[in-house]
Formats: C-alpha cells, sequence, structure tokens
C-alpha cells in the first residue's frame, strides 16, 4: 500500500470516526444526565433511541408519504422541501424519543424511587416477572401473563429479604430498565415484519461530495451530523447552565435532598432530565438513519452498549465528557478495525469500557453533573 494511499485511508477513517462518535456522543447524553441526576444507570435509554429511529421511518413514511424508491430511483428531495423534511423528520424523532424516555420515567423509575418494601416488591417482581418471561416467550401479552403468575411469590419473598420500610435497591431499578428495555424493543419486533429484517429508510438527501480534506470526502450528511450535534449540545449546554430548571438539574445531581428542602420540585427535575436525554437520543436517531439508511427493532443494543462506553469513557455524568468519549470511542473503533479487521469492530468498544473500568473509572474529565462546570 502506497503512502499516499495509507495517508488517505487514516483521513477516511478519522472523519468517518468523528461522525460516528456524534451520534455515540448524543444518545451518551441521555445515560450521563440521568446518572448526574440519580446516580442510576438507564440501560432502557438504548431503546429510546430506537424507538426514535422508527419515528423518523414513520414520518418520511406515513407523514411525507415518500416511498422506498420512485420509479428505480432514489426519492431525493432539494431546497427549502428537503429542509423541511429534515426537520420535521428530526422534530418527530425528538418527540417520540422523549415521549417514551418520559413514560419510562413515570412507568419504571418513578414507583420505585422512596418506594417502600410492600409497593418496590409488587412492582420489582412484576418486573422480575418479565424478564423472566422473555424466556419462554416472545408475545407480549403471554409475557404479561407469566409476569403477573410470578409476582405474587417473588414480592413474598422479596417483603421477607427486607425490612419494612426500606427504599426500593438499585437492583431494581437495573431489573425495571431491562425489562423496559426488552419489552419496547419486542414490541416494535411484533408490530414489523415476522422475519424481523432491517428497515431500510428512505434516502430523501444525495450524499455528495462537498470537498476533499486531506484526500478524504466531505459529505453533505457528515456536514449535517456534524452541525447538528454541535448545536444540541450546545443548547443542552445552554440550557443546564442559563435556565431555572438547569440550576434545578445541577442542585439535584449535586445533593437531591438539599434541593428539595431549598424548593426544588425533584420530580420535575428528574422529568425533564429525561425528556432531555430522549429528545438528544431522538436527534442522534435522525442523524444515523440519514447516514446509514436503515433501522431495525434491536438496533439500540450495540448502540447502546458503545454510547454508555462513551459516557463512561468521557466521565459519567458529564456532558462535555460525553462528547469527549463518543469522538474518542468512533475513532478508536475505526482505526481498531482497520487494523485488526471488521469483526472486530464491536469486541474494540468492549476492550475500551473494560480498560476504562480497570485503569480510570472516573473517565477522562471525571467530574459530576453537580460539580462540573458545565
Amino acid at each position: 500500500m502506497s503512502n499516499w494511499l495509507i495517508y488517505r485511508t487514516f483521513w477516511d477513517l478519522t472523519i468517518s470516526g468523528i461522525v460516528l462518535g456524534l451520534i455515540y456522543a448524543l444518545v451518551a447524553l441521555g445515560y450521563t444526565m440521568v446518572y448526574g441526576v440519580l446516580r442510576l444507570i438507564n440501560f432502557a435509554h438504548s431503546e429510546i433511541f430506537m424507538v426514535g429511529t422508527f419515528g423518523v421511518l414513520i414520518s418520511l413514511t406515513n407523514v411525507f408519504g415518500i416511498s422506498l424508491f420512485e420509479d428505480g430511483d432514489y426519492p431525493y428531495r432539494s431546497g427549502f422541501v428537503l429542509v423541511a423534511i429534515l426537520l420535521c423528520s428530526t422534530i418527530a424523532a425528538m418527540v417520540v424519543s422523549g415521549a417514551g424516555a418520559v413514560v419510562l420515567e413515570r412507568t419504571a423509575y418513578r414507583p420505585l424511587r422512596g418506594a417502600g418494601d410492600t409497593y418496590g416488591a409488587v412492582v420489582l417482581a412484576f418486573l422480575t416477572g418479565l424478564v423472566a418471561s422473555f424466556l419462554f416467550s416472545d408475545q407480549i401479552m403471554t409475557n404479561l401473563a407469566i409476569s403477573a403468575v410470578v409476582t405474587g411469590p417473588v414480592a413474598y419473598g422479596y417483603v421477607r429479604i427486607f425490612r419494612r420500610g426500606r427504599q426500593a435497591p438499585r437492583l431494581a431499578f437495573l431489573i425495571s430498565a431491562i425489562g423496559a428495555s426488552m419489552a419496547m424493543a419486542e414490541a416494535v419486533a411484533t408490530w414489523g415484519p415476522e422475519d424481523r429484517s432491517v428497515y431500510t429508510t428512505p434516502r430523501v438527501l444525495e450524499k455528495q461530495v462537498l470537498f476533499n480534506f486531506f484526500g478524504a470526502d466531505i459529505r453533505i450528511d457528515y456536514v449535517i451530523v456534524a452541525v447538528g450535534a454541535v448545536l444540541m449540545m450546545t443548547s443542552l449546554l445552554l440550557f443546564v447552565n442559563r435556565t431555572r430548571l438547569g440550576r434545578g438539574i445541577r442542585a439535584v445531581a449535586q445533593d437531591a435532598e438539599t434541593a428539595r428542602i431549598l424548593g426544588v420540585n425533584v420530580n420535575s427535575v428528574i422529568l425533564v432530565t429525561f425528556l432531555l436525554g430522549g429528545a438528544m437520543a431522538g436527534g442522534a436517531a435522525m442523524m444515523f438513519t440519514l447516514v446509514y439508511d436503515q433501522t431495525r427493532f434491536n438496533i439500540g443494543f450495540l448502540l447502546g452498549v458503545k454510547s454508555f462506553t462513551a459516557a463512561v469513557l468521557g466521565g459519567i455524568g458529564n456532558i462535555k465528557g460525553a462528547l469527549l468519549g463518543g469522538i474518542v470511542l468512533g475513532l478508536a473503533e475505526n482505526y481498531g478495525s482497520s487494523i485488526f479487521g471488521g469483526q472486530w469492530k464491536d469486541v474494540i468498544a468492549f476492550v475500551v469500557l473494560l480498560t476504562v473500568l480497570m485503569f480510570r473509572p472516573t473517565g477522562i474529565l471525571g467530574e459530576s453533573l453537580g460539580k462540573a462546570r458545565v
């Protein structure tokens, strides 16, 4: 391989790695915001991203009536029509993902926060049964029925083990997130085709090369992703720093009980935090479908793990850390896959996660949302 080809390949990998990293970063914001406020990892956030991709698909096909192909060609749009379609699809994805995150907080997380043993036991037992039921069936109604049968015995054992009056343990939140994640993925799979194949989203934007950067092609979709990600990240930073609700988020992240005493509505702050994280995931969903033109019912699984890795890498609970971690991970994946082969791309993310947890568990920046000067 000539030096020029190596040089150009390096910059191609760098550009595409940064674009992928920006998508990781936007999804990672949901993990880092929720952890910064609740000190809990929302492992259902990956499915919030997945729901956003289907929001894009539905808005393009059902709202705008754009078919996958028109006369054997891609349904490209241009000018004001293209801008309107992209904006409306982005808003649709953000609304769907944001609403999903709010429903998740109200149904899976809020019942467990501050719940006593009796109430927490019932919720935890039901979610435990829901997770276990997926071993026997992939039908939602069947799983709900199995969960209802399991609820009683597990709840009884839970109350016997934990003293009455204690709050629900962190394991309850983890099971809630896993159960909600599997339920959302399975619901979309049930709604979709029987073979659960990949959905190809209509490509309304022609991916033209705008210019070259050290021999690497800079496509228009790359530019849109970069500009959109920076705008969304900047808007979130300004919201957290400059608004009253943003100050409430930082106050709850630093000390929830003190914030409550000082008059902060903690429940509202947590709800807004989930909403913001979901909206960021929706924006990431639009950018993902714009670049990769596809989605599927379990598309959030690996991407969610990688985005969580990006959040840990940059510093879990740190907004700027999510951006840094996402870009670093995207570059590491691209460089690593070019050296070891594409089949190792997903393994690289797990290696990075394990390395960070062993040697730098606080991440590169290592500040929480409550302490960071975001």
